[in-house]
């Protein structure tokens, strides 16, 4: 089982839950934060003043875990679907998990998914 979060601004959400209930019908669980990247929250730069400080930017963090197998599939069609080569197109982590257990059924593993 792995998990897998993606970083994504807000207006790509309708995407990635579109993306994840294609391949499976796990839960995802979604999560408003604020953040920046590697322009410090900038869509452009065209100055060397470096007093501009850090602009936080709104994001969204989709969760979700998969069965290994699926993990490929949802992060090549996930990287196809929302990559427009520019800054704040998203990131993607995966992560290992170890076990899963639902507590309604006491299930183990990918039965609990």
């Amino acid at each position: 089982m792995k998990e897998i979060e993606i970083i994504i601004n807000g207006d790509k959400l309708d995407r990635v839950k579109r993306i994840l209930s294609g391949f499976s019908d796990n839960g995802i669980f979604v999560t408003q934060g604020f953040g920046y990247g590697h322009q410090h929250g900038f869509h452009q730069v065209y100055t060397r003043d470096d007093s501009r400080g850090v602009n936080l930017l709104p994001k969204v963090s989709v969760r979700t875990v998969v069965a290994d197998d699926l993990v490929d599939p949802i992060v090549d069609e996930a990287v196809a679907s929302m990559n427009n080569a520019t800054f704040g197109d998203g990131k993607i982590f995966i992560r290992p998990i170890e076990d899963a257990i639902r507590v309604r059924t006491d299930e183990r593993g990918d039965e609990a998914l």
